[in-house]
């Protein structure tokens, strides 16, 4: 199985917050499934450090692409197609990078792990 983290999960799993579900922590670790993070979530995650609701003890430039080699994680780009299918989705979401996230895992044929209520309302496989 392909797996795409959420933003939230990605950060849950690599400083092993307890807010992980049990079963969001057993699927990303599970050796038969490969798992992706998403460029939309490095630009994320550098938006909040920039905006000091996220700090990091190393430089995030460093650290993010660190985490996801450690992790055996890869890197799920965001290409044009990924974009256009935005238009297609519901106006179920109103945050920019979950509905890159969603129009990914949909176009790319992957779970999504999340945690968030709100995007197991597409019709993506939520995983929680």
């Amino acid at each position: 199985m392909r797996l795409l983290l959420d933003t939230h999960a990605f950060l849950w799993w690599i400083t092993d917050d307890s807010r992980l579900s049990d079963r969001a922590r057993r699927s990303i670790a599970a050796k038969t499934h490969t798992v992706f993070l998403s460029a939309a979530s490095g630009w994320e995650i550098l938006l909040k450090a920039g905006l000091g609701r996220l700090t990091f003890l190393q430089d995030p430039e460093r650290f993010i692409p660190e985490q996801v080699a450690v992790n055996g994680f890869e890197v799920l780009p965001v290409h044009l197609h990924h974009v256009l299918r935005i238009h297609s989705l519901p106006r179920l979401h109103r945050d920019p990078f979950d509905r890159v996230l969603v129009a990914q895992a949909l176009s790319e044929q992957m779970a999504l792990i999340s945690g968030d209520p709100q995007i197991a309302q597409y019709p993506v496989d939520a995983v929680w």
